[in-house]
């Protein structure tokens, strides 16, 4: 197992995580993740840990808490061993103040995530959204508390716009905060968006990507095909509208690239589709899911070896899209102000 430093810290992480989305199962939103209990949970990163792969990411909300508790039985006994990140900020529960940025809220999201995960400190605390409520120098202070009193040890956001995030950064050299190292951010073959903006950022101010869906949002496992339904079981049946949109034929002509690429290599879609994702700037970790035993063991597959520049290329192309004003403008200033990739 690869590991890179977070960002600009001096902190190393594995450049794969596991999710723990499908932990717990509770609700129906989750519940179409998955429904992993602690038992099944612990033969998961049992595997994890034999592969290296030792950093497990999760939320408060994640089925109402339970992901993290079911993470905790899974961990019991090995605390030492693993690196665990965990997010707040989306509504927990019906009571006015529990939700958001606010020092109320975060001290409260905070003490139920460590209590939850039966351990004294969080390795990497991330903002789940931003709180345009709040104002930044509350959030920063009171992370900056925490930070200092040793229960949280690093600062990410995630689904930041870039203004969001810079705002925070200079809020935080202004005042000497904590600085946020890490963007939980949406990144895909199928998802570039993150390349317009947020990736030019990460790499001007030292923020490492840790990306969420890396399979586009369960489209890239390799069981979607051109003329064929849905497979019976993919949480798309539940959650895709809900999630990031993709016309079909987009979807499909980034498939047949992907196939393409998989029979030259000898691997799989979804290890092409992470493959190709470790290869991009700023990325510091790539977060995968699985349901079972065996997704956790193909996605595994994805480290070991690289696309070669012209296989890269192939997929560049069949998933380019064009982006938005100002960033279709700048590309004719490219000789000062190059893109990222």
């Amino acid at each position: 197992m690869e590991y890179r430093h977070l960002g600009a810290s001096g902190f190393k992480v594995p450049v794969l995580s596991f999710g723990t989305g499908t932990f717990g199962g509770k609700g129906e939103f989750f519940g179409a993740w998955g429904n992993t209990e602690a038992a099944e949970a612990r033969r998961l990163v049992d595997i994890c840990l034999d592969a290296g792969l030792t950093m497990f990411d999760s939320a408060d909300i994640y089925s109402s808490g339970a992901a993290e508790s079911v993470l905790a039985e899974a961990i019991k006994g090995r605390r030492d061993k693993v690196l665990i990140s965990t997010k707040a900020t989306f509504r927990f529960d019906d009571e006015p103040n529990n939700v958001g940025s606010s020092r109320y809220h975060l001290l409260r999201s905070v003490d139920g995530s460590l209590k939850r995960l039966g351990t004294d400190y969080i390795d990497l605390f991330q903002l789940h959204g931003f709180d345009a409520k709040t104002p930044v120098e509350e959030t920063l202070s009171t992370l900056d508390d925490l930070v200092r009193a040793g229960k949280i040890r690093y600062l990410g956001v995630s689904n930041f716009s870039g203004w969001h995030l810079m705002k925070s950064l200079a809020v935080a050299d202004r005042y000497g905060y904590t600085r946020y190292v890490a963007n939980q951010t949406y990144y895909s073959l199928i998802g570039r968006d993150y390349e317009w903006e947020l990736m030019p950022l990460g790499l001007d101010q030292g923020v490492g990507a840790v990306v969420w869906s890396p399979l586009g949002w369960g489209r890239l496992t390799g069981k979607i095909r051109r003329g064929q339904p849905l497979p019976a079981v993919s949480r798309l049946h539940k959650t895709g509208d809900v999630g990031p949109q993709v016309s079909d034929e987009y979807l499909y002509g980034v498939i047949d690239a992907l196939d393409e690429v998989a029979k030259e290599t000898g691997k799989t879609i979804p290890q092409v589709a992470l493959n190709w994702l470790l290869q991009r700037p700023t990325v510091s970790t790539v977060v995968i899911g699985a349901r079972n035993e065996e997704q956790l063991r193909q996605n595994l597959g994805s480290i070991g070896w690289n696309l070669t520049t012209e296989q890269v290329a192939k997929l560049d192309a069949a998933s380019e899209i064009a982006p938005v004003y100002p960033y279709w403008h700048q590309r004719g200033f490219g000789e000062r102000n190059p893109p990222p990739v």
